[in-house]
């Protein structure tokens, strides 16, 4: 889905803006206990992410590759690569997250073992883990003192990963997951112009049919779905980090009608692009200010 389609029950989540550090920083944290089905994506960040799953289950898509994941176990999002992640319907999974960058972030992570051809672990330190991010978000001004505090418990994160990671063996790509990831590929690099489902079958050289079949065995939805959803995830992107028009959003995403953009961006999410706009700006503070009144009882449930 291009939305979180159902809310978390309890989200806690801080983010920063101030980068005193260069080898390695955090950019945010948070926690969550997401809704049945809760999920967001298809979408491409701008950070590494690496979540923790303290309970429940769900999914994880990384380019044409699913992966099923349970408590324990954790999946890092790699900069510029296409993610998708969903909540299990009847246990729907807890978890952690921390987002970061820095010029050493790529050998750290190799340290741990991971990178976009091995995005995924298991770690018994959940407590520790939990632990450490729930002292980030108790530290979420910007002065001099949390900036070097902060930075301490990102590498402590790290630290504690490091004591009990482990990485299953790697699979060999198959044919078929080779033509998901070509078709892929080519939405993320011609979103923004008109495309259709024969267009992408073409590129790959497969009848559409046969491409539909693969798409819903590899990630439970259509091609067309895709799309679409990739298209108004780079919508929710654009609305808040630029000041774009409503037509320029549209037209940047790959719909020449502003009024069919519209339309489509609520039916996925509710509310029109303007009113996502306006509340998504407002969201971050929000956020922090219900966190500060909200942690202490969160630490209770260690």
């Amino acid at each position: 889905m291009a939305k979180e389609d159902r809310p978390m029950k309890n989200c806690y989540e801080m983010k920063l803006s101030d980068r005193k550090f260069g080898d390695l920083y955090l950019c945010f944290c948070g926690y969550a206990d997401c809704s049945p089905l809760h999920s967001f994506g298809p979408a491409v960040r701008p950070n590494y992410i690496i979540h923790y799953i303290l309970k429940g289950r769900g999914c994880y898509h990384i380019s044409n590759t699913r992966y099923d994941l349970k408590a324990g176990q954790g999946f890092l999002i790699v900069p510029d690569i296409q993610t998708f992640y969903q909540a299990d319907e009847k246990d729907p999974w807890s978890y952690l997250w921390i987002g970061f960058a820095g010029n050493n972030a790529e050998d750290y992570l190799r340290d741990l073992g991971l990178n976009s051809s091995q995005p995924v672990f298991s770690c018994s330190r959940g407590a520790e883990l939990k632990l450490t991010v729930l002292n980030m978000l108790k530290n979420n001004t910007s002065t001099i003192s949390n900036q070097y505090l902060l930075e301490s418990l990102l590498y402590s994160f790290f630290a504690i990963l490091t004591k009990d990671i482990e990485i299953p063996s790697g699979k060999k790509e198959s044919k078929e997951n080779r033509y998901v990831r070509q078709a892929i590929e080519y939405i993320q690099n011609n979103y923004s112009n008109p495309l259709h489902i024969s267009d992408i079958a073409d590129y790959v050289c497969i009848n559409r049919s046969y491409l539909y079949t693969l798409f819903q065995q590899n990630l439970g939805m259509s091609v067309q779905e895709y799309l679409t959803n990739f298209r108004l995830t780079r919508a929710t992107e654009l609305l808040v980090l630029t000041e774009l028009s409503i037509e320029g959003v549209a037209m940047s995403c790959g719909y020449k009608d502003a009024l069919i953009f519209s339309k489509m961006f609520k039916a996925q999410t509710g509310i029109t692009p303007s009113s996502y706009r306006r509340n998504h700006r407002q969201e971050v503070k929000d956020s922090l200010i219900k966190n500060r009144d909200r942690l202490d009882e969160l630490q209770t449930l260690l």
